[in-house]
């Protein structure tokens, strides 16, 4: 079976929508829900191969819970993988800028959430280094590292030199 575009996600459906569905997941990491061609297989076997494209309002890339596949009786969902990341909560704008500046010099990929997220403060978000952990013990900035969701896949940022 080939993917061209997702259909759907599952979170945005009532919950009664998904009674009595033959539900078979694609798990994925963070990392794959950016690649636009890729072969899968679901945990019951199924084989997929993904052929995305960008469209109008979506730069392409899959989330959780994303719909591949519909039928009467079977639904084929994204399953998101948790991701090894540190999440930085710095206690000054200083921290935060001293940490984003040497963190950006690295090019390390990084996201960012307010108070009103999941981690109920305002955080930076990076995948998991021990080099990053060492910077961060000697700047002594409060982090932890965790294993989390990703709702997007980290990306860098786009730039020249």
């Amino acid at each position: 079976m080939i993917v061209n575009s997702v259909i759907g996600n599952v979170h945005h459906m009532p919950a009664a929508g998904l009674d009595g569905m033959h539900v078979e997941k694609v798990l994925l990491s963070g990392a794959d829900l950016s690649k636009r061609i890729q072969r899968v297989c679901t945990d019951h076997g199924t084989e997929v191969g993904l052929r995305l494209r960008a469209t109008a309002g979506s730069d392409g890339d899959l989330c959780d819970g994303d719909i591949l596949f519909r039928d009467a009786a079977t639904l084929i969902v994204v399953t998101v993988l948790p991701t090894d990341v540190l999440v930085i909560a710095p206690r000054s704008v200083l921290q935060m800028g001293s940490v984003a500046h040497q963190l950006g010099n690295r090019h390390l990929q990084a996201q960012f959430f307010g108070m009103e997220s999941d981690y109920g403060a305002e955080v930076m978000v990076v995948p998991y280094d021990h080099t990053v952990v060492q910077l961060l013990d000697h700047l002594v900035v409060p982090y932890s590292r965790q294993e989390r969701v990703m709702a997007a896949p980290f990306r860098h940022a786009e730039h020249t030199h």
